[in-house]
């Protein structure tokens, strides 16, 4: 019998708790396979980005389909996504996630200062377009990366079947790197094992104070948005009563909520869009699995909340342009997740490589992502839905008498 993914990393997670709490003096010798892990991690980053971002933006179809329903969900995506990842970022700013805790990076803030005295925002802002692409890329400057990749993915895009071989060719590279990524994690239990370790050598009851305030936090604010922004979204732009939405959309979310997989949700997302919510099928067959592709409201919501959350526990100073990427970062990386094996670890370690943080935050982030995933994968399919609900009223197809 052969344990999921999920399984073993929650093993790993086990082995290496037990590890740093009865054998301490072990953590040296198998230190190195959380180095190892960590450099793969870093190896993937690149490509990943590239291809997928890419991609991802070609497959939201093409221009004539684009300009009809593909247009208005993209952009009710975008905002949505923006809206969460900045609801998250100054909900942690306001509770002050990881403030004043110690123990889970080592020496990441004696960087701060100066980065702090040389801060210039006109500076920063320029420094996200890449003046050379490959140099970026050899240089592991993300930010430039994913800025080259949405200008690519337009174009591809817009010339549409002109391009359809490189089109073709950058999703088989992105299905590359899925593959690859896959095998990187199959050996993920034993980094994280090693990590898990090593960090509870060094960690602290305040430490683990915040973590717990975190992983609340998280559900906390999915929940928020579960019933006061979609309710009010489809009630103020499809004329629809909100909480009838939601009664209605209780199938497809507990499958959400049970298998955490948004592919797993979507076959039920499409029988409820057409049975209970009077949505033509020309819209939704289009609008849901795009949403199950770039539709990650609950992910978006995380980067925001974890960004400020890794800047506190590294000592680094929240501005107000580092808010303003952390909502940038949010959608750009929810548009990135789908379809990416361990899609947490693998695109918060991308967070942390962003932002030039430790990524000693990486085992966090495994022991964590259980607790937080059924709550985020419930938001990305009922943002899926809603996002369907008021496509469909925008283009006057919404059929009301089957939604009431």
């Amino acid at each position: 019998m052969r344990f999921s993914l999920g399984a073993r990393i929650l093993l790993g997670i086990v082995v290496g708790v037990l590890t740093g709490l009865i054998f301490p003096a072990a953590t040296s010798f198998i230190s190195p396979l959380g180095d190892i892990f960590l450099r793969l991690l870093k190896m993937l980053m690149v490509p990943l980005v590239f291809f997928s971002v890419t991609d991802g933006i070609c497959k939201m179809g093409d221009t004539k389909q684009l300009s009809s329903v593909g247009l208005r969900f993209i952009v009710y995506v975008l905002i949505t996504s923006a809206a969460c990842a900045l609801f998250g970022a100054l909900a942690a700013l306001q509770l002050n996630l990881g403030e004043g805790a110690t123990g889970f990076t080592a020496g990441a803030s004696n960087t701060v200062a100066v980065q702090g005295s040389n801060y210039s925002f006109a500076k920063t802002v320029v420094n996200f377009f890449p003046d050379n692409v490959l140099g970026a890329m050899a240089s592991g400057e993300l930010v430039q990366v994913i800025v080259f990749s949405l200008f690519l993915g337009v174009a591809l895009l817009s010339l549409g079947s002109k391009v359809s071989k490189v089109t073709s060719a950058i999703e088989q590279c992105a299905h590359v790197m899925i593959k690859i990524t896959g095998y990187v994690m199959e050996f993920s239990p034993f980094g994280i094992a090693a990590l898990m370790a090593d960090m509870l050598v060094t960690v602290n009851g305040a430490a683990m104070k915040e973590l717990l305030s975190f992983v609340l936090s998280v559900n906390v604010l999915c929940f928020l948005v579960l019933v006061l922004m979609y309710p009010l979204l489809v009630k103020s732009l499809a004329h629809v009563k909100g909480f009838v939405f939601l009664k209605k959309i209780h199938e497809p979310l507990l499958v959400a909520l049970s298998t955490t997989s948004s592919a797993a949700t979507l076959p039920v997302s499409l029988e409820t869009a057409r049975k209970k919510l009077g949505v033509p099928e020309n819209i939704f067959s289009f609008t849901l699995p795009l949403g199950n592709t770039c539709g990650m409201n609950g992910f978006a919501l995380v980067v925001g909340l974890f960004s400020v959350f890794a800047f506190n526990l590294c000592g680094r100073e929240v501005t107000f342009l580092s808010v303003v990427q952390f909502t940038f970062l949010g959608v750009i990386l929810s548009v990135g997740a789908a379809g990416v094996k361990g899609a947490g670890i693998i695109m918060t370690t991308m967070l942390l490589e962003i932002m030039g943080l430790d990524l000693a935050l990486v085992p966090i982030v495994a022991a964590i992502w259980p607790l937080i995933d059924p709550a985020m994968t419930v938001v990305n399919n009922a943002s899926d839905l809603a996002g369907t609900v008021i496509v469909a009223e925008g283009m006057k197809n919404l059929n009301k008498e089957v939604y009431k």
